[in-house]
């Protein structure tokens, strides 16, 4: 039986997955939703020169210690960045990625090569400010508009260090060809834009690409229908 292993994006922790974890649980699939160093519940790391690395490190250990193996890496957002330097690092571990409005970097690529130039130098301007910190971004621009959602997600979400972002992911793309992976498009928000290069870029490459009628953070404002599409995309041939 495959296992899941969730990967959070920026400045969130495993807590974000929470209304996913148990849909996937109850089809019987193992379930891990790790929180990243240096950010939510691990923000006290902050200063201990994380980076993409670190990130990376923090997934191929978890598969290593909990003896993970056919794994479905699901990355979201930044994890995107994430899950792709663990294929490149450990693709015998595991069986599909799959990318939740998520970046697709091409190798020695890193996310600040993939962001809209106005939104690299706003983030790189506010990140010069906060002494190496990306600030954390607003519910309104992950597209949750329920206040009650919001207020729940502002008093988790955290900074995120900035050398994360420009940290290209390693090499070993070839390594990890055969790997199958799926795209999850997220197709409301100010942030469709942002993922456009990513979502084209699994189409052209045939991958799987399905489409969710909700903002960025779907698993939290869609969590049904995001626990739906991986169970799909995993039982795909």
């Amino acid at each position: 039986m495959p296992v899941f292993v969730l990967v959070h994006g920026t400045g969130h922790g495993g807590w974000c997955w929470q209304k996913v974890v148990p849909i996937l649980r109850a089809e019987g699939f193992g379930v891990y939703a790790q929180t990243l160093t240096g950010v939510s519940d691990r923000s006290h790391l902050l200063k201990c020169g994380v980076d993409l690395t670190t990130h990376i490190t923090d997934v191929t250990n978890l598969l290593f210690y909990e003896d993970l193996s056919d794994v479905v890496l699901v990355g979201h957002s930044y994890g995107g960045m994430v899950t792709s330097g663990v294929a490149a690092t450990v693709p015998e571990r595991l069986r599909q990625i799959i990318y939740l409005d998520a970046y697709v970097p091409d190798e020695g690529e890193s996310e600040v090569d993939l962001w809209p130039p106005d939104m690299r130098a706003k983030i790189e301007a506010d990140a010069e400010a906060s002494g190496g910190l990306r600030p954390p971004p607003s519910p309104e621009l992950m597209g949750i508009h329920d206040p009650v959602l919001a207020d729940w997600v502002q008093k988790r979400i955290t900074p995120h260090p900035i050398d994360t972002y420009t940290e290209a992911v390693p090499e070993g793309s070839a390594r990890s060809a055969a790997l199958s992976r799926a795209y999850i498009r997220c197709m409301e928000g100010p942030l469709t834009s942002v993922f456009d290069r990513s979502a084209e870029k699994a189409r052209a490459a045939g991958w799987p690409v399905r489409e969710i009628a909700t903002g960025h953070n779907a698993m939290l404002t869609a969590p049904d229908e995001v626990a739906k599409l991986l169970l799909e995309l995993v039982h795909a041939p």
